[in-house]
C-alpha cells in the first residue's frame, strides 16, 4: 500500500468519525431526557398517591367527627349531617371502586 492509499482510507474515516460521535452525543442527550421524564413520571405518581390517600383520610376524619358529634346527647343533628355521613361512605366506595378497576386494567 501506498501512503495516498493510506491517507485516502484515513481521511475517508473522518465523516464517519464524526457522524459517529454525533449519534452517540444525541444519543446520550436523549437518554437523559428520558431518564428525567421516567423520574418526574414517577414523582407524579407518587403525588396522586398522597392525593388518594389525604382524601381518604379526610373522609375518615370528617366520618369520625361526625360520629362523635351524634353520639353527644344533647346536640341535635339535622338531617344534613346523615346525608353528609351516608354521601362520604357513597364517595368513599365509589373511589376504591374505581382504584380496583383501574388496578385490573394496570395488570392486563
Amino acid at each position: 500500500m501506498d501512503p495516498t492509499q493510506i491517507l485516502i482510507a484515513f481521511v475517508s474515516l473522518i465523516p464517519s468519525t464524526i457522524v459517529g460521535l454525533a449519534i452517540w452525543f444525541l444519543k446520550k442527550r436523549i437518554d437523559k431526557a428520558e431518564k428525567a421524564r421516567e423520574d418526574n413520571e414517577r414523582a407524579r405518581e407518587k403525588n396522586e398517591l398522597y392525593i388518594i390517600k389525604a382524601v381518604g383520610a379526610s373522609i375518615a376524619l370528617g366520618e369520625a367527627t361526625a360520629r362523635a358529634v351524634q353520639r353527644i346527647p344533647d346536640t341535635h343533628c339535622n338531617g344534613d349531617m346523615h346525608k353528609a355521613l351516608d354521601y362520604a361512605e357513597k364517595i368513599k366506595h365509589e373511589q376504591k371502586d374505581f382504584l380496583a378497576e383501574q388496578a385490573i386494567h394496570g395488570l392486563y
